[in-house]
């Protein structure tokens, strides 16, 4: 019997080591990660190679696609590089969610491509692609909370 409470010590322990290393590095990583997938996405957009273009300027048609996307791909890579740099990070945390909320006009403006047979309990996978954002709000959120000023 005096071995699980020793395993369960140890258990603690580990945890406890796990957890502190989390808290150092968590934001960090979420901040880059967010970092790399903005500017990929962004520079995609820039270069005329995502292959999202469409379904953007289908959601804001009364933009000249021409110069949106490439806008928008540029503002994408703005707030990645930002995010990397780790400098003014509320600021790219509210960009970034105003720029995420705004991809939920596509439910509305495109709900033939976003929602299977026009059931919004069904999505199609354009509608999971633009609700996954609700993780990247949330996340942005808890950045943006948790910043330390330099």
């Amino acid at each position: 019997m005096s071995t699980v409470p020793s395993a369960l010590q140890k258990y603690q322990t580990v945890e406890t080591q796990v957890v502190e290393e989390l808290r150092r590095i968590s934001l960090p990583l979420l901040r880059c990660a967010f970092g790399v997938v903005f500017i990929w996405f962004g520079v995609l957009k820039v270069i005329g190679a995502s292959p999202v273009s469409d379904f953007v300027a289908g959601t804001l048609p009364w933009f000249d696609r021409a110069w949106l996307i490439p806008t928008i791909g540029l503002l994408e890579v703005a707030i990645g590089i930002g995010m990397i740099a780790g400098r003014g990070i509320f600021l790219m945390c509210a960009v970034l969610v105003a720029h995420l909320a705004g991809t939920f006009l596509s439910l509305i403006m495109q709900s033939a491509v976003t929602f299977q047979h026009g059931n919004p309990l069904l999505l199609a996978s354009a509608g999971e692609f633009v609700i996954k954002n609700l993780v990247f709000i949330a996340a942005a959120l808890v950045l943006a909370a948790r910043f330390d000023r330099p």
